[in-house]
């Protein structure tokens, strides 16, 4: 049997027009993605949503980080290894991080390195210089300070309602589920990407094997969409697309015109797409996709 899979990624209120991190035209991506799931219902077997999930005193939020004067960073504030060693910024002193979210030796290597002289806690001044450091050397990243978004139990975490009330439809008309991947949960690193951090520091945000091999192994087709093309969106392909093998590119249908750029980062939204291109990636407007979703 064929089996048609949509991705859906990060679609939540938080970055809508109103959310804390909201994109312009999310919106307008909203209604497209809706319409989508209900003209193509019953060619739509697979539907895998992520979401964005976020404690407030996260690594990459302003309450987390502090300075001489009392200060938190502002939005959008860069935080290099550098001015972390300097002490321009430094994470607050009552920040607690769990044990549980890092001691693991087969993911992040040393952690000894970052706890307190007796061992038992993690030292969140050193932690933090070492995770700059590592997110640094892998050439994609420093630490970018986001508005307080998607936090846990919050509204701005919920789903947009226009897809939600479209997803609750197509439950209803094929029997099936969403099927609800969480991402980001641990304080302790940033995590674009739905399979894995930028700086793995735990099983749960290592590279996630057994959801790679769900999109592709389990799928003919897998349509891509959702927030924000720039980032979520972007690393989640990209992943699917490095871990898999070259002919499962050709699998991956990039939804164009139902993914947007956070503001300011355009740029990046257009590199991943012609990335993705280059590699394979079919990308194809959501009102042009009856005949893949037909074959």
């Amino acid at each position: 049997m064929t089996v048609h899979t949509l991705l859906l990624v990060d679609v939540q209120r938080d970055f809508h027009p109103g959310g804390s991190l909201a994109i312009p035209t999310a919106n307008e991506d909203a209604d497209r993605i809706a319409s989508l799931i209900r003209t193509h219902s019953t060619n739509i077997h697979r539907i895998v949503a992520t979401l964005d999930s976020h404690h407030k005193l996260h690594i990459a939020h302003p309450q987390f980080w502090t300075n001489d004067a009392d200060e938190c960073p502002s939005p959008f504030t860069i935080i290099p290894a550098a001015d972390i060693e300097s002490g321009k910024w430094k994470p607050r002193p009552t920040v607690k991080l769990p044990m549980d979210q890092l001691f693991d030796k087969t993911i992040f290597d040393k952690p000894e390195s970052v706890l307190t002289e007796d061992g038992t806690q993690i030292d969140v001044t050193k932690y933090c210089l070492e995770y700059a450091r590592r997110l640094e050397a892998g050439g994609r990243f420093q630490i970018c300070i986001w508005p307080e978004h998607c936090l846990i139990g919050t509204e701005g975490h919920a789903m947009v309602p226009s897809v939600r009330q479209a997803l609750d439809e197509w439950s209803v008309q094929t029997g099936g589920s969403v099927e609800f991947v969480m991402k980001g949960q641990n304080l302790l690193t940033e995590m674009y990407s739905a399979l894995a951090a930028d700086v793995p520091v735990s099983p749960e945000t290592a590279f996630n094997e057994t959801l790679q091999a769900s999109l592709l192994q389990k799928s003919d087709k897998l349509l891509v969409c959702g927030q924000a093309m720039s980032h979520c969106v972007n690393y989640t392909v990209r992943d699917i697309v490095q871990h898999g093998v070259k002919e499962d590119a050709a699998k991956i249908v990039l939804l164009t015109d139902c993914a947007s750029a956070v503001p300011g980062f355009e740029a990046a939204a257009e590199s991943f797409q012609t990335d993705m291109k280059n590699a394979g990636v079919v990308l194809l407007e959501s009102t042009k996709v009856a005949d893949v979703l037909s074959a």
